[in-house]
């Protein structure tokens, strides 16, 4: 019996690495009622991170390197535009022309916006993931100009995704459950 993953290129890996980002991608979906405008732009904490219209119309995100430390709380619209940041750069980097810079990567604007181009990002990443066979997972050709540390195996990039999506995800939920908290600081 084949696995409805399998194609002439895919491998073992390449499927647990679709599985695992499927049942993260699943935990997304499970908040998605919760998500709308309201809730992308609220602020959990005074001098919370998050996005913001700019002269031109575009939806730029807060940011300061270095990072402070601590790093500020996060709306869950930087969450998400961090998402589609990093998602962007890795499939650019990986599977296309090249990432363009941090700057020019900017939040769609509204939850409906940013709910399609995150999923349009996930569904562009599993495309190319069930197309990987063992040499490609173990190349580091792909991974070369990616800008978060010395170039990796491509397959290490791909598990590294799967857990950044989760992380991520993890704090959209735990914004979510701030936001409802019955202590006056949510819309409880």
């Amino acid at each position: 019996m084949t696995s409805p993953l399998a194609s002439p290129l895919s491998s073992p890996r390449a499927e647990l690495l679709v599985r695992q980002l499927d049942l993260v991608w699943s935990l997304f979906e499970y908040h998605l009622p919760e998500l709308d405008d309201d809730a992308f732009l609220w602020e959990p904490a005074p001098g919370a991170w998050t996005v913001r219209e700019d002269g031109a119309g575009r939806w730029v995100p807060d940011w300061q390197v270095p990072e402070p430390d601590p790093a500020p709380t996060t709306s869950i619209a930087w969450v998400s535009w961090h998402i589609g940041y990093w998602w962007t750069t890795t499939l650019r980097e990986c599977f296309g022309p090249g990432a363009p810079p941090r700057e020019e990567i900017v939040w769609p604007g509204g939850a409906e916006s940013a709910v399609a181009w995150l999923r349009g990002l996930k569904d562009e990443w599993r495309g190319e993931l069930v197309r990987l066979g063992d040499d490609d997972l173990d190349s580091t050709d792909r991974t070369a100009g990616l800008p978060w540390g010395e170039p990796q195996n491509l397959v290490d990039i791909a598990a590294w995704v799967n857990f950044e999506l989760a992380k991520n995800v993890s704090e959209i939920s735990l914004t979510l459950r701030l936001r409802k908290a019955p202590d006056g600081r949510g819309v409880a």
